[in-house]
């Protein structure tokens, strides 16, 4: 199953033209964006694609983490030019996000608690694992009912958003030490999108590449008991036609 494309990465971008302070209608701002994607959370980059016609001037504000209100009173356009070369590079730089295979040996999080990945990414607890096979499945069944069922895995990539509800729920005990709680974990994906994208996009990869019986769409418990009762009664069918042939 091909769910991500692997391409050759471009050389990442540099110079320092990154940052730079600007002159507004009230003083001066100082302003700063990431050069390489290994400075971008997973939330700044969900948030940068969740809107395709996003503007030169919000894609800005959600890199430097300056409202757009304060932008706005920049005093030329011109000034916004150096970073539009950065959002650009950055944009080449998103084509290859899922090129790496390397999954990060620890995550720290934002309070400080560092987490170590196990190797074989179990999922675990019971709970959680059943929550990131429904979250995967949907992903899937969603991608299918758009496009239809034909060769869906070689088109198919999840969404960052459910990437990271897989990851919220994947780490939510061992970051919190905390018994697992649905509800509680559904609303551990603020403190995933915290992550770097190049650490958290490797594991979740993992989980949508790495687990076929995740990677089943989710039938329901009535559903599947339907089916067995089905198939037995098909079976006992058979059987007597066998049995009642001379």
């Amino acid at each position: 199953m091909t769910l991500f494309k692997k391409q050759k990465a471009p050389p990442p971008a540099g110079g320092g033209w990154g940052a730079k302070t600007l002159k507004t209608t009230t003083g001066k701002l100082a302003v700063s964006i990431p050069s390489t994607l290994a400075e971008i959370t997973l939330g700044q980059m969900m948030a940068l694609q969740q809107n395709p016609n996003l503007g030169d001037m919000e894609a800005i504000s959600i890199l430097s983490g300056i409202p757009v209100q304060e932008l706005q009173n920049v005093q030329s356009m011109d000034d916004f030019a150096i970073f539009g070369e950065a959002v650009l590079s950055l944009s080449q730089q998103i084509k290859y996000l899922y090129d790496s295979d390397a999954i990060p040996k620890k995550v720290t999080f934002s309070n400080g608690k560092t987490v170590n990945v196990i190797s074989n990414l179990s999922v675990e607890p019971a709970g959680a694992f059943m929550a990131a096979r429904d979250i995967i499945g949907d992903e899937i069944s969603e991608h299918i009912k758009l496009y239809g069922d034909e060769d869906w895995p070689q088109y198919f990539n999840p969404s960052l958003k459910a990437c990271c509800q897989v990851l919220a729920h994947y780490f939510y005990c061992r970051a919190t030490g905390k018994p697992y709680n649905e509800y509680e974990a559904d609303e551990f994906t603020a403190e995933i999108k915290k992550l770097g994208v190049t650490e958290a996009l490797p594991i979740a990869k993992h989980f949508f590449t790495c687990y076929p019986s995740l990677s089943k769409p989710k039938t329901g418990f009535f559903h599947r008991l339907q089916r067995r009762l089905n198939e037995r009664l098909a079976y006992r069918r058979s059987k007597s036609l066998n049995t009642s042939t001379p």
